[in-house]
């Protein structure tokens, strides 16, 4: 009995361990340090490592697209020649020019025209005269003009803003005489592009005109003024060219050559003067030139055989894409003279209903068959134009 006890005894120690084998094991396996790092985690106690350092550049943000220019209208004026004084014959006699137009009333040139000029951003006419106070002698030839520095301000009483001296008078009295033109436009605030020269001017609107100006220039030195200016940034370009035939209602081949060479090179518009008369506009490559546009304020002659001349306005629009194109050309007639017996040296507009008024047209569409004016040469006593 005893030994059947220690049997069954002995048998159910042999099951109890059978059973609990694999949990032995799995202990043991802990106690050897391979367990844990599958049970469960370390503990942290350091801090954390810190992050590998990344040596690539950031990328650049990406570029944003310009937003497009708000597109905006502008309005230009063009004018002829104004020459505030008369040749020596007529000098002193009641009908030269400072005896009608004197100093304490340079507002009455423009008065009949003022209002033109008054809301537009930009007004250019050819300045043919020597501005100086300087006692200085004078160039051995047929015509010279010169009147006191203070008929600059003709030009601010008329809103004009800006004029050419590129052209064949302002040396009229020399290197002193052309410094001395320059400073007087200075002095009241007008600009002014000289023979060879270029001018950036930014309007009050905000519109950037380049102007390069030069008196029986060259191809070469056009194309080297327009580029200049498209370096400085200029939006719209003007090249302002004194050329052609004085009297002569027809274009020259000189003329349509550097026309045409400047427009080529870039300049948006072309300006001639010169000649004393109106000569045909021509739309080339989508561009205007205006070959000549006469007289203004004309002072070389006491009694103008042709006292015709016109304002040009030209609209002006700048695209979304910033670029400054001309929408639309508004032509006025108008004559020199207020009189049309004698020169009062006072623009006046026409009435469309004046034989003037078509006339004047006719010679701006190259239609008009009248001979070309004659001009006296004939020393100290003809007159110009």
């Amino acid at each position: 009995m005893k030994r059947l006890k220690f049997i069954i005894t002995a048998f159910v120690l042999l099951l109890i361990l059978a059973a609990t084998g694999s949990s032995l094991h799995f202990y043991r396996a802990e106690e050897a340090g391979t367990g844990e790092s599958i049970s469960k985690p370390a503990e942290q106690t350091a801090e954390p490592a810190p992050p590998a350092e990344n040596t690539e550049q950031p990328a650049p943000p990406a570029e944003t697209a310009k937003p497009p220019v708000q597109p905006k209208e502008f309005t230009i004026s063009l004018i002829g020649d104004i020459t505030p004084d008369t040749v020596a014959h007529y000098k002193n006699t009641p009908a030269a020019y400072q005896k009608v137009v004197t100093e304490d009333n340079l507002g009455y040139v423009y008065e009949k025209t003022k209002q033109f000029f008054e809301n537009d951003d930009f007004t250019i006419a050819n300045m043919e005269c020597v501005l100086s106070d300087s006692d200085l002698k004078a160039a051995d030839k047929n015509f010279v003009f010169k009147a006191p520095a203070s008929y600059a301000k003709i030009l601010t009483e008329g809103k004009t803003e800006f004029v050419t001296i590129g052209n064949n008078h302002v040396l009229d009295y020399g290197q002193k005489g052309y410094d001395d033109t320059k400073a007087a436009l200075d002095a009241v605030g007008v600009k002014y592009a000289g023979r060879d020269e270029y001018t950036l001017y930014t309007t009050e609107s905000g519109l950037k005109i380049g102007v390069y100006a030069d008196s029986f220039s060259s191809v070469d030195k056009i194309k080297k003024g327009i580029a200049a200016l498209k370096e400085a940034g200029a939006e719209f370009i003007i090249a302002a060219l004194h050329w052609g035939d004085e009297g002569s209602y027809k274009i020259n081949d000189m003329q349509k050559k550097q026309g045409h060479a400047a427009i080529d090179a870039g300049a948006d518009l072309v300006y001639g003067t010169h000649p004393h008369t109106l000569q045909p506009v021509e739309k080339y490559n989508g561009k205007y030139i205006f070959y000549s546009m006469g007289n203004w304020s004309f002072g070389g002659n006491t009694n103008p055989r042709d006292k015709d001349t016109v304002i040009a306005q030209l609209k002006l629009n700048r695209g979304e894409d910033g670029i400054v194109t001309v929408t639309g050309v508004k032509l006025i007639p108008c004559v020199s003279s207020g009189v049309e017996n004698g020169n009062n040296y006072q623009p006046a507009p026409l009435e469309e209903s004046d034989e003037r008024y078509k006339r004047v047209l006719s010679k701006l569409d190259g239609t008009f068959s009248g001979a070309n004016l004659e001009i006296g040469y004939s020393y100290g006593v003809g007159e110009l134009g």
